[in-house]
């Protein structure tokens, strides 16, 4: 009897745990094409980047919001709108590219594709060996902070080769956030496929536009 009971309830946590993953690449999958969406409006309308402080305004409010209403409907309200409001900071970038370089159109499409392979191959690996890579939470968190401070700094006070080097250190960050959210969601760390979703999407994001400003570096011909 004990023997049955653990069967259905390890049984029970697969389903689970399938569950969230299959809920968590669809609603992945639809924030993607929505943010394409909104990044396509904003090329074709023009319109200006909203600044540092809107942006990062905008993304934290949001991002606030959705961790908030995560466990209802609201939160894929929210998912939607920041994944939204993201695709329209991000049209801006890619006109800049489009206008800056001759070959921008290559540009894009190369960290688009290099994005893509990055997330699918890690995503195979951890769903494929299932190595539990909770380990390297803390140093995710770490990494994620200097990075993300580093970046400012650059931005403030317009250093190129600290940019660069901020660019370098997100790629190898959000490859290694992929494979950590991944892994939750696998050993059922993570439950939620809101704000499972959200990392994967901001990771996804983030590993774009890195690639694309190093690729802007060493492969743009202006």
């Amino acid at each position: 009897m004990r023997l049955n009971t653990a069967t259905v309830r390890s049984e029970a946590g697969v389903l689970a745990t399938n569950k969230v993953l299959r809920n968590t690449y669809l609603l992945l999958s639809m924030t993607l094409l929505f943010s394409a969406a909104t990044a396509a409006t904003a090329m074709v309308l023009d319109l200006p980047h909203p600044g540092l402080i809107i942006t990062l305004v905008g993304y934290f409010g949001l991002l606030f919001l959705t961790n908030m209403f995560s466990n209802s409907a609201l939160g894929l309200v929210f998912v939607f709108a920041l994944t939204g409001f993201m695709g329209m900071t991000l049209g801006p970038m890619l006109n800049m590219y489009l206008h800056a370089f001759s070959n921008g159109h290559q540009l894009i499409l190369t960290a688009l594709g290099g994005t893509g392979v990055i997330f699918m191959g890690l995503s195979a690996y951890a769903l494929t060996t299932r190595k539990d890579f909770s380990f390297i939470a803390g140093f995710l968190m770490v990494g994620v902070l200097v990075a993300f401070f580093a970046g400012i700094a650059a931005l403030v006070f317009s250093i190129p080769a600290l940019s660069l080097a901020v660019s370098a250190m997100f790629v190898l960050l959000m490859s290694a956030m992929i494979l950590f959210q991944t892994s939750q969601i696998i050993h059922g760390g993570e439950t939620n496929y809101i704000l499972a979703t959200v990392s994967l999407y901001v990771s996804i994001f983030n590993l774009f536009t890195s690639l694309l400003q190093l690729l802007g570096v060493f492969g743009g011909d202006d």
